[in-house]
Protein backbone atom coordinates (compact mmCIF):
# COMPACT_ATOMS: atom_id res chain seq x y z
CA UNK A 1 0.00 0.00 0.00
CA UNK A 2 0.82 3.31 -0.78
CA UNK A 3 0.71 7.04 1.00
CA UNK A 4 -1.19 9.54 -1.18
CA UNK A 5 -1.83 12.98 -0.27
CA UNK A 6 -2.88 16.08 -1.91
CA UNK A 7 -1.66 19.83 -0.46
CA UNK A 8 -3.76 23.01 -0.40
CA UNK A 9 -3.19 25.73 1.45
CA UNK A 10 -5.99 27.94 2.98
CA UNK A 11 -6.44 31.81 4.29
CA UNK A 12 -8.92 31.90 7.09
CA UNK A 13 -10.32 28.94 5.93
CA UNK A 14 -10.87 29.51 2.41
CA UNK A 15 -9.07 28.10 -0.20
CA UNK A 16 -6.22 29.54 -1.91
CA UNK A 17 -3.94 27.28 -4.12
CA UNK A 18 -3.96 23.93 -4.73
CA UNK A 19 -2.59 21.61 -7.20
CA UNK A 20 -4.26 23.02 -9.91
CA UNK A 21 -4.13 26.26 -9.41
CA UNK A 22 -0.56 25.76 -8.89
CA UNK A 23 0.01 24.06 -12.33
CA UNK A 24 -2.16 27.07 -14.18
CA UNK A 25 0.03 30.16 -11.97
CA UNK A 26 3.26 28.00 -13.13
CA UNK A 27 1.65 27.66 -17.25
CA UNK A 28 1.56 31.47 -16.89
CA UNK A 29 4.82 31.79 -15.93
CA UNK A 30 6.12 29.77 -18.67
CA UNK A 31 3.65 30.84 -21.63
CA UNK A 32 3.22 34.46 -20.00
CA UNK A 33 -0.26 34.27 -21.44
CA UNK A 34 -3.33 32.77 -19.49
CA UNK A 35 -4.77 31.80 -22.67
CA UNK A 36 -1.60 29.70 -23.58
CA UNK A 37 -1.34 28.87 -19.88
CA UNK A 38 -5.26 27.42 -20.37
CA UNK A 39 -4.67 25.82 -23.52
CA UNK A 40 -1.29 24.13 -22.59
CA UNK A 41 -3.42 22.62 -19.26
CA UNK A 42 -6.22 21.69 -21.27
CA UNK A 43 -8.70 24.07 -19.49
CA UNK A 44 -10.75 26.68 -21.13
CA UNK A 45 -9.92 30.40 -20.88
CA UNK A 46 -13.29 30.89 -19.07
CA UNK A 47 -12.52 28.57 -16.21
CA UNK A 48 -8.58 29.58 -15.64
CA UNK A 49 -9.34 33.26 -15.32
CA UNK A 50 -12.45 32.16 -12.73
CA UNK A 51 -9.79 30.22 -10.72
CA UNK A 52 -7.40 33.38 -10.90
CA UNK A 53 -10.12 35.22 -10.13
CA UNK A 54 -11.32 33.21 -6.94
CA UNK A 55 -7.64 33.39 -5.44
CA UNK A 56 -7.47 37.43 -5.95
CA UNK A 57 -10.78 38.03 -4.41
CA UNK A 58 -9.64 35.71 -1.28
CA UNK A 59 -6.20 37.43 -1.29
CA UNK A 60 -7.69 41.03 -1.73
CA UNK A 61 -4.84 41.60 -4.51
CA UNK A 62 -3.60 40.65 -7.90
CA UNK A 63 -1.37 37.13 -8.78
CA UNK A 64 -1.68 37.71 -12.03
CA UNK A 65 -0.71 41.13 -14.07
CA UNK A 66 -3.02 41.55 -17.55
CA UNK A 67 -1.25 43.28 -20.27
CA UNK A 68 -3.59 44.38 -22.83
CA UNK A 69 -2.43 42.61 -25.90
CA UNK A 70 1.02 41.49 -24.47
CA UNK A 71 -0.40 38.42 -22.22
CA UNK A 72 0.53 38.22 -18.75
CA UNK A 73 3.02 37.81 -16.04
CA UNK A 74 2.93 36.86 -12.26
CA UNK A 75 3.03 39.38 -9.83
CA UNK A 76 5.26 39.12 -6.81
CA UNK A 77 2.13 37.25 -4.68
CA UNK A 78 1.83 35.43 -7.71
CA UNK A 79 5.54 34.10 -7.44
CA UNK A 80 5.65 33.86 -4.14
CA UNK A 81 1.95 31.40 -4.02
CA UNK A 82 4.31 29.09 -6.20
CA UNK A 83 7.24 29.13 -4.09
CA UNK A 84 5.05 28.75 -0.60
CA UNK A 85 3.70 25.93 -2.36
CA UNK A 86 6.15 23.89 -3.75
CA UNK A 87 8.30 24.51 -0.24
CA UNK A 88 4.89 23.18 1.46
CA UNK A 89 4.73 19.78 -0.88
CA UNK A 90 8.50 19.57 -0.97
CA UNK A 91 8.19 18.84 3.03
CA UNK A 92 5.01 16.82 3.04
CA UNK A 93 7.10 14.35 0.19
CA UNK A 94 10.25 14.23 2.54
CA UNK A 95 7.97 13.10 5.39
CA UNK A 96 6.42 10.75 3.43
CA UNK A 97 9.40 9.09 1.47
CA UNK A 98 11.19 8.73 5.28
CA UNK A 99 7.82 6.46 6.07
CA UNK A 100 8.49 2.55 6.81
CA UNK A 101 5.93 0.62 4.10
CA UNK A 102 2.46 0.41 5.32
CA UNK A 103 1.84 -3.35 6.17
CA UNK A 104 -1.93 -4.25 6.74
CA UNK A 105 -1.32 -8.38 6.61
CA UNK A 106 -0.57 -10.04 9.74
Amino acid sequence: MIIRFKVWLELDGEPIISEGKYQLLKAIEEEGSILKAAEKLGLSYKRAHSQIKAMEERLGKPVVKRRKKKGAELTKLGRKLISEYERVLKEFERLVSGLPPLKLKE
